[in-house]
């Protein structure tokens, strides 16, 4: 099968694009290589999708219309991946204005453009952010979502609404699924495992916001490709409707459209984390306590019963073991001499 991603020299779509290389898909793949974070990272991924004679690469900005069109009108993919976003909740508070240019513009653009397509299945990427703080454990897919906590949150929920109006005009089968705090080698800078790996290893303290008392639902990022594969074979229609229990398919009644959580329902609180990682590290971390940032939920806690139903599969990688993987990519990239640790 044909593939077209957008980020695919970013953290996911590098992942998800490798995997689909090894197994004999083409791939296309779109990236505006941002300097939101170390652009010499995103060319290091990029370098490694390259080598495969099955990719090809476009280096367009979600922003660019005309660039979008022609990339995936060129590609003529059998399923489209929307990963391309820009990222990072924190963030959107210092540049609310780049939300709303790349993931709403920006996913507008591509769904026009996936208009001229004969794709089977359309797949975007959202995030555990549009719950906002619910008090409601485990976050269900049916769950109130209109409350969102930053402009990050606010974008992808728009972004999911704008994708059902057009399952429901033009027919296009389409996924979202709701990612919940992917970690995992190749990682961004701007996450928290990263971060605290660098400060830990160069003797500086880590800050813990929400005085250490928050909690996250970590997904093992090669667990979060299996679980897209998955549901990539699982176009939206009557015909997958879950039947029971009442109410647990988001399967809309006007669109081939369905939403569906990414993650394996086992939130980790903060120090937990920060000790698992220290474990991994060999070191102790220097922690400073924080009070809670504005637009930070308080917890993630995904339930995966949906996925679970439609694929017979959730994410379940010990976070132990994905954390040691992840400290040893960065040791191994990082590593004194390399053009990674000099940049």
């Amino acid at each position: 099968m044909r593939y077209f991603i957008t980020g695919a020299a970013g953290f996911i779509g590098f992942h998800l694009a490798r995997r689909l290389l090894e197994e004999g898909h083409e791939v296309v793949g779109l990236d505006g290589m941002t300097p939101y974070y170390d652009v010499s990272l995103k060319e290091a991924r990029n370098a490694g999708l390259v080598q495969f004679p099955a990719y090809r690469f476009h280096k367009v900005m979600l922003e660019d219309q005309s660039g979008v069109r022609r990339a995936l009108e060129s590609a003529a993919p059998d399923v489209i991946v929307h990963l391309a976003a820009q990222a990072g909740v924190r963030y959107s508070l210092e540049e609310p204005k780049s939300y709303v240019e790349s993931n709403i513009l920006g996913t507008w653009n591509l769904l026009e453009a996936a208009r001229s397509v004969d794709a089977r299945h359309l797949m975007l990427a959202s995030s555990s952010s549009v719950y906002g703080a619910s008090e409601t454990i485990p976050f269900r897919e049916n769950d109130r979502t209109d409350e969102p906590l930053t402009i990050y949150g606010a974008s992808k929920k728009a972004m999911e609404v704008m994708a059902h109006s057009y399952a429901h005009l033009y027919g296009l089968p389409t996924t979202t699924f709701r990612f919940f705090t992917v970690y995992g080698s190749w990682g961004r800078p701007d996450m928290a495992l990263f971060k605290f790996t660098r400060a830990i290893l160069e003797g500086r303290e880590i800050e813990l916001y929400g005085e250490g008392r928050m909690s996250r639902d970590f997904t093992y990022v090669e667990d979060l490709v299996e679980a897209m594969l998955k549901l990539s074979a699982i176009a939206p229609s009557e015909d997958n409707r879950v039947a029971a229990p009442t109410g647990l398919d988001t399967l809309s009644r006007q669109a081939p459209f369905r939403i569906v959580n990414i993650g394996g329902g086992n939130p980790v609180g903060l120090t937990d984390f920060v000790s698992t990682l220290e474990d991994a590290l060999g070191r102790k971390a220097k922690t400073k306590l924080l009070p809670m940032q504005p637009g930070e939920a308080p917890r993630t806690f995904a339930s995966p019963d949906l996925l679970l139903a439609l694929t017979g599969y959730k994410p379940s990688t010990p976070l132990a073991a994905g954390v040691k993987d992840f400290v040893d990519w960065y040791g191994d990239f990082y590593r004194p001499g390399t053009r990674a640790a000099r940049s």
